[in-house]
Formats: C-alpha cells, structure tokens, sequence
C-alpha cells in the first residue's frame, strides 16, 4: 500500500515537475517579442496620465505588442513596476520583448516628430535661410538675425566662435554652418536648426590630426574655413578642389591679390556667369581683386570636400585658373599670366561655339 502511494506522489511530483516546465517555458515565451521579424515598423503608442497597469495591458494587447494581458501583468507585478510608468507618447514595435517594452515606458523618452532638412553646399546664410523659409521651417529674418549675432548660449557652446566677434563680417556665422541632411524635433525654432549645424561643423574641424595641420600651415579654423569657402564656390568637380586651393595659396604666399570672382558676386550680393570690369572695381574688403590676402570670412558654407583641399592642398607651380565651359566642370591651369591669357581665349572660343 505504502509502495502504491509512494509511486503516485511520485509520478504526481513528475507531473508538477512537467506542468511547472511546461509554464515557466510558455511564460517566458510571452516575454519574447510578438514579431522579431517585423523590423523597421514602428507604431506610436499614447499612455495617457494617470494609466495603471491594467489599463496599460489592454493599450499594448489592442496595438498586438504583447501577447498576453495576464502575463504583462503578472510581470509587472513580479518586478514592482506598478508605479514607474510616464505618461506620453513612445514609439514601439512588435520586434521588442517585454522588458524593452516596460523599460521604454519607464523612460520617459517620448516620441516626438521630427522633420528633415538638407543645406546643399556652397549656400550662403542669406540662401539657408530662404531654403529654410521656404519649407516653412523658420523665420527667415530671426534665423538671419542669429546669423549676424547668435546668441550666448551659442558662443559658449561653440568656443570656436569667439574669435569671429571681432572681425569685420555681416554674419558671425557664415561658413559654419555645415550643409548636410539633419532630422530635426517639428516646431523646432531656428536656435536648434542652427545647433544641429554647428555640431556638425565641429565634428569635422575638431579632429587632433587637422588641429596640427592647421598649426603647421599658420592658420586658424576661419581662415580656413574662408579658403574652404573660397575653394567650394570655384570648384566643380572633386578632383580639382585641392588644386585650386593650391592655386590660392601660392598666390598668397607669394603677395599677390586672389583675385576669386566668387569672392566679388559675395562683395556684389550676387551670382553673375559673368563679371563686369566695373564689378570687379567694387568697394568691399570681400573683393579680393582690390584687397590682398583672405577676405574678413567666408563666402559660403564649405562641404568637408573643400575643408579638406583647404587644409591638404595639392602641390603645384601654377597661379592661374579658368572654366573650360567644355561640359566638364573642369579648369584650365597656368603657371604664367601668358599662358593663363591663351587658356582664357580657348575657353571664350569654346564658350562662343556652345
């Protein structure tokens, strides 16, 4: 008798044994997320002030991102979670397991929109902000206004400004405004417009290895960034970016005036194809046909192509360039002003035959 009753709590232990296997192995499976496969769609989900638990559980269960009321309940309550969770609205997906689920709900980082901007390269403020105004992102006059004279919050954020208040420029900011792709939080003022692309300017001239070239060549962020400038609105094609700041520099270090017709359509407030002897007579420290040496800034805003044939500019013996007008986008390149004077005319025959 004793034996009989011996092999039935055992079997009956076997069986607890199995059937608590058997749960724990479905429980932790309710865990795990409803859809790994489901990557890349997200949903947003609004918690509203003031949700239990319970009512949490029927929000996630309606938007199919847990598979179980009961279970999420369970775990809430085996963790003593009942009270962490924030109010707001939380991008989720059907790839995420419970626990990543309950963390983001404890966060409090909420889902926000955003909206995507793009600055092309070889824009200048004046152009940003009529993009940007245009596509109803800003105010055109106040994002200009913090081009001419940015706040102090963002001086003290961009040390890198502070020299620029003492020089002789329309906007402290022109050319340092990196052109890229950014996402922004929608409604956004044009503070934070202008933050995203001094970040990201910073990213690219706060490197060591550029630091120490900058104080090999003798040359601080501005100037540089002016060269950049420079180099970004003659340039075309990539391949002759370091060329022609190399261009540039041999005509500074040897005294002579740039002479960059970008530098005068800057001094002009316009783009001609064509300049005129008189625009070339205009009065503005930006005309680099009357005035020795680097303008007072830049002219532009310089993609990382020209910030770097500005900072490793290619070796050469010449001192001249003009436009092929050949469809290429390239440049013919002269040691002598004789030889620059035949490239001009065979560039203004070409020109006359298109």
């Amino acid at each position: 008798m004793l034996k009989k009753i011996a092999l039935t709590l055992f079997i009956l232990v076997i069986a607890l044994a199995i059937g608590a296997y058997y749960l724990l192995n479905l429980y932790n499976g309710m865990l795990e997320a409803v859809d790994p496969a489901d990557v890349g769609n997200y949903r947003v989900v609004e918690i509203p002030s003031g949700a239990t638990s319970d009512i949490i559980a029927d929000i996630l269960l309606q938007e199919k991102l847990i598979h179980n009321r009961l279970i999420f309940q369970i775990y809430v309550r085996q963790h003593e979670l009942g009270h962490t969770f924030m109010a707001g609205n939380y991008e989720l997906s059907k790839t995420m397991n419970l626990e990543e689920i309950v963390k983001k709900l404890q966060s409090g980082f909420v889902y926000a929109e955003t909206e995507w901007f793009t600055v092309p390269e070889g824009l200048n403020v004046k152009e940003i902000a009529t993009n940007l105004e245009e596509k109803g992102l800003v105010d055109g006059e106040l994002f200009l206004e913090l081009c001419r004279q940015p706040s102090s919050e963002i001086i003290s954020r961009f040390p890198f400004l502070e020299p620029v208040k003492q020089l002789p420029v329309d906007y402290m900011l022109e050319g340092y405004l990196f052109p890229d792709t950014y996402q922004v939080y929608k409604d956004s003022g044009a503070e934070e417009y202008l933050i995203a692309m001094l970040s990201q300017m910073e990213k690219i001239i706060d490197i060591d290895t550029h630091r120490n070239q900058l104080g090999e060549m003798g040359m601080t962020v501005h100037e540089l960034l002016t060269m950049a400038s420079i180099v970004e609105r003659e340039a075309v094609v990539d391949y002759e970016r370091a060329l022609i700041a190399g261009v540039f520099y041999n005509r500074l270090w040897v005294n002579r005036p740039l002479e960059s017709c970008a530098t005068v359509q800057y001094a002009l407030g316009e783009t001609k194809e064509v300049l005129l002897f008189t625009d070339l007579k205009v009065d503005s420290l930006y005309n680099t046909y009357l005035h020795p040496g680097l303008p007072p800034g830049p002219i532009a805003a310089p993609g990382e192509a020209s910030i770097m044939a500005a900072l490793y500019p290619e070796d050469s013996d010449y001192y001249y360039f003009n436009f092929k007008y050949d469809g290429t986008g390239e440049h013919y390149f002269s040691k002598t002003l004789q030889e620059h004077n035949t490239n001009v005319n065979r560039a203004e025959k070409r020109k006359n035959e298109r």
